[in-house]
């Protein structure tokens, strides 16, 4: 019977501290989503809120704390919701937010870095509930409408410092990637990477897991932000918004199987899965299961239609682009004849009779007096 009680309040706190978390969640969901964000300028509001952050966490109960700063709540802040959010800003036609959330996931995969050896370094319930509270804090105010965390660090240290720096970095990594797909293509350097992996510790692996997913793309994140090109923005937030998942994946499940043997290689290989432009892994898992699950199917439709009328407006010149684009506008249509695929093709067809091609002199041909410009032996060759 004790054995039962104990097994019921424990049940009984595991409910409450969901119930915390989720409202928690619930309350940066309405913050994020009814506050009018301001840039980030306003100093006043940034030490307001830090001072805020700073009481709650020093000063908030211990038997309340332990129920609101917990893995789960900084989870559901710092992973779940961003990768709501970023999946949200890839499907839309709108691209300034595809780098706000890029901005965030360049300082939230520093964040995923740093816990991986803070948690193994604290042992005591205190300190990891004020740490967590801590983490909590920074990650909200990464992307909290009024602070704007993650532009101010953009703006103030990203850009202006670190990514002219970082392009280099990324030239250099980029080489030492193509190198290592070849070295991995060989079935024995494979073998040989997988063994020494196998004989480090636990905690050792998780810290190279995290890092193999999180170094690279920070840096390539960095530089893309810095770019005016958008394609490289969504390809990274494409890709943040798949790892996170595989984070909290891998951060629920391995106390249960991380003991396994190949818990951490599967990570990894999933990870370069995800990661490397052969694959496009995070693309295909993104449009798969990210958007059905968040219900954003027809924004992303929306958004490729866009990006195909951007790429024929870039391609084409302004006379044939617009022929294509209302041959395209009569195949969605379908309420006529017109919309037929042989018909709309032997229109465009038509259309290249009347496209006028450049006048290339042949060299050594006849002129239109009846002239010949062959050579011989009075011809100057300097």
């Amino acid at each position: 019977q004790h054995t039962k009680s104990k097994q019921t309040v424990a049940m009984n706190e595991a409910v409450l501290s969901l119930c915390c978390s989720l409202g928690v969640l619930l309350v940066v969901s309405l913050g994020y989503s009814c506050i009018k964000p301001n840039g980030g300028q306003c100093i006043k509001i940034h030490l307001v809120y830090f001072a805020s952050a700073i009481c709650l966490v020093a000063f908030l109960p211990t038997n309340i704390a332990k129920y609101v700063f917990t893995e789960l709540t900084v989870s559901l802040v710092g992973a779940m919701y961003p990768v709501y959010r970023a999946t949200r800003a890839v499907c839309t036609p709108d691209e300034d937010d595809d780098k706000e959330w890029l901005q965030y996931w360049m300082l939230g995969g520093v964040l995923f870095m740093i816990t991986t050896w803070v948690d193994d370094v604290i042992k005591q319930n205190s300190v990891d509930t004020i740490w967590l509270g801590s983490l909590l804090f920074i990650f909200y105010w990464l992307y909290f409408p009024l602070t704007c965390g993650a532009l101010v660090v953009y703006e103030k240290v990203t850009a202006p410092y670190l990514g002219p720096k970082l392009k280099p970095l990324q030239r250099q990594m980029n080489n030492f990637i193509i190198y290592l797909q070849q070295m991995l293509s060989n079935a024995f350097h494979l073998y040989l990477v997988w063994i020494i992996f196998m004989f480090l510790p636990a905690g050792l692996k998780r810290i190279v897991a995290i890092a193999i997913g999180t170094v690279y793309p920070t840096i390539c994140s960095i530089t893309a932000v810095a770019t005016e090109e958008i394609e490289d923005d969504t390809y990274w937030l494409t890709y943040w918004s798949v790892y996170g998942c595989l984070f909290l994946i891998m951060d629920v499940s391995e106390d249960f199987l991380g003991r396994i043997p190949g818990f951490y290689t599967l990570i990894i290989f999933t990870t370069i899965y995800l990661m490397l432009p052969m694959f496009r892994g995070a693309d295909k898992i993104f449009r798969k299961v990210l958007v059905p699950l968040a219900g954003l199917h027809e924004l992303l439709v929306l958004r490729d239609a866009i990006t195909i009328k951007k790429q024929m407006l870039k391609d084409l010149d302004p006379e044939r682009a617009a022929v294509v684009q209302k041959s395209i506008a009569k195949f969605f249509d379908g309420s006529t004849s017109d919309s037929d695929p042989s018909v709309l093709k032997e229109e465009l067809m038509q259309g290249w009779g009347k496209i006028k091609l450049p006048n290339f002199k042949i060299p050594f041909g006849k002129a239109e007096d009846g002239s010949s410009d062959e050579p011989n032996e009075k011809t100057n060759l300097v």
